[in-house]
């Protein structure tokens, strides 16, 4: 098959011996590993079991504090924002739990063209957003992959007066080495792919045609992506397909096998849960669906398991659990989501959704809740432009310096938005915060946010350092 040899050595065989083990809670081994995770430096796999198991209230809570006091200590309390930008549904795959697959002959078929794609980008602007993902099913147009290079180009030629998406991620289908240098040539910024199950029998149940039925080929996309160049990475699974636990040591074998391979695991992990797809049985009840508890638990092993990797989470969830997770670990979060190709221009017609929302909230209400929560909302793109990525980004995430940057840039960006588009309940919120932050911080770092602020306030645009 394409990609066997390629593929990281995914050992399914040690994760289920893990799981076989019977375990409890256990206080002690539980109360070394969270002493552990303050170190900063990450937990080994075999620490991960102990904490799948706890059961206890107290316990539970015990990881929960850790997990916020890791990520108040690394990220503080910004919370980077994005929206996905669909351009396609047009997909040759068929993935029971999914909207977009070919069988599904009710679902209305789109590919957006360039003036559809800016239009679309006009509207983003219009709330705000300053990042985006952009995300096609796993079937292009004639064009083939030109469609997507140019759909990128599209997106950061639009302007809005002095307005442009600053940053492209690419959530789209794996490509062959030579194809990534070609993705990696229009600047985009994550490469994002999920596994969807690292379950082998799972996967194949899941996938029974069209070229995504390739497990291999799917799991050394990465490390093709890796070795043409693009550093920032982002994995994850669909949670509810398969044993959660088994996808969370999954993923982190995934991630080591990174690290090692070529010096720097994902720059990202995202943990979806399955929600419910037009057309698709499977969707409206998951083989193996994730409760909010085992939900919450999850996200806080890997905030302690992986420190420095970004954690995102997206509209699929409801508020109030958006909400617990930014206080567990996740540091990235969409906002005024649309899942269907043109879902922004057209806000009237879901038609042609992937899968249905959690959160319909739009930009502005998320950032005034944000602000409200004491969380600073972060527009901020600046380290791809800077060439802070990769092995690059880590080397400064761990001793704690990417801090001085990205704390500055969240401020100034959150006061661009302040100037152009929040409702005033959101600007009350957003300077009530502005200024308890800057009381916070360390004199020279204060100073600096303050000079970037005022540029803002002057009039200036896309003030970062």
């Amino acid at each position: 098959m394409r990609g066997l040899s390629e593929a990281f050595p995914l050992d399914e065989a040690s994760i289920q011996s893990v799981l076989g083990r019977p375990m409890a809670d256990d206080p002690a081994r539980v109360a070394d590993i969270l002493a552990k995770a303050r170190d900063l430096k990450g937990l080994e796999d075999v620490d991960l079991p102990h904490l799948m198991a706890i059961q206890d209230p107290d316990l539970l809570h015990e990881l929960f504090v850790t997990a916020r006091w890791v990520k108040d200590q690394l990220y503080g309390n910004r919370i980077v924002l994005f929206a996905p930008l669909y351009v396609s549904n047009l997909c040759a795959n068929e993935c029971l739990y999914c909207a977009f697959r070919a069988s599904n002959r009710d679902l209305p078929r789109r590919a957006l063209g360039r003036d559809e794609i800016a239009a679309e980008v006009g509207h983003l602007l219009g709330q705000g957003h300053k990042r985006v993902v952009l995300v096609a099913g796993e079937a292009y147009p004639k064009e083939g992959l030109d469609y997507i290079l140019n759909a990128i180009r599209t997106v950061y030629a639009v302007r809005r007066g002095e307005e442009c998406i600053r940053r492209v991620n690419v959530n789209i289908a794996p490509l062959d080495v030579p194809d990534f240098r070609r993705l990696k040539e229009v600047e985009i910024g994550t490469y994002q792919l999920f596994q969807e199950t690292y379950h082998r029998e799972t996967y194949a149940r899941m996938h029974p045609r069209g070229l995504k039925a390739d497990f291999d080929w799917r799991l050394g996309c990465m490390d093709r992506a890796m070795l043409a160049g693009i550093d920032d990475v982002g994995i994850g699974a669909l949670f509810g397909l398969y044993d959660w636990r088994f996808e969370l040591l999954a993923i982190m074998q995934h991630a080591r096998h990174l690290e090692a391979r070529f010096g720097c695991g994902p720059h990202t992990i995202s943990v979806p849960r399955i929600e419910p797809a037009e057309g698709s049985a499977t969707s409206e009840h998951p083989p193996h669906a994730v409760t909010d508890e085992d939900f919450r638990k999850l996200i806080a092993i890997l905030r302690l398991a992986v420190p420095y990797t970004g954690l995102i989470l997206s509209t699929r969830e409801r508020p109030e659990i958006r909400k617990e997770a930014l206080r567990l670990g996740i540091s990235q979060i969409s906002a005024g989501s649309r899942t269907n190709p043109g879902g922004y221009e057209d806000d009237s017609c879901g038609g042609g959704a992937q899968f249905s929302l959690g959160d319909h909230r739009t930009l502005d209400e998320v950032v005034c809740d944000l602000a409200q929560t004491g969380f600073i909302p972060s527009f901020c793109t600046s380290c791809y432009r800077m060439g802070r990525t990769g092995s690059d980004f880590m080397d400064m995430a761990k001793p704690g310096e990417i801090k001085n940057h990205c704390h500055p840039n969240a401020l100034s960006t959150m006061q661009e938005f302040v100037e152009d588009h929040a409702s005033p309940a959101t600007r009350f919120a957003a300077e009530r915060l502005l200024a308890g932050s800057l009381e916070e911080m360390e004199p020279s770092a204060r100073a600096q946010a303050e000079r970037m602020v005022a540029r803002v306030k002057e009039g200036e645009r896309d003030v970062f350092c």
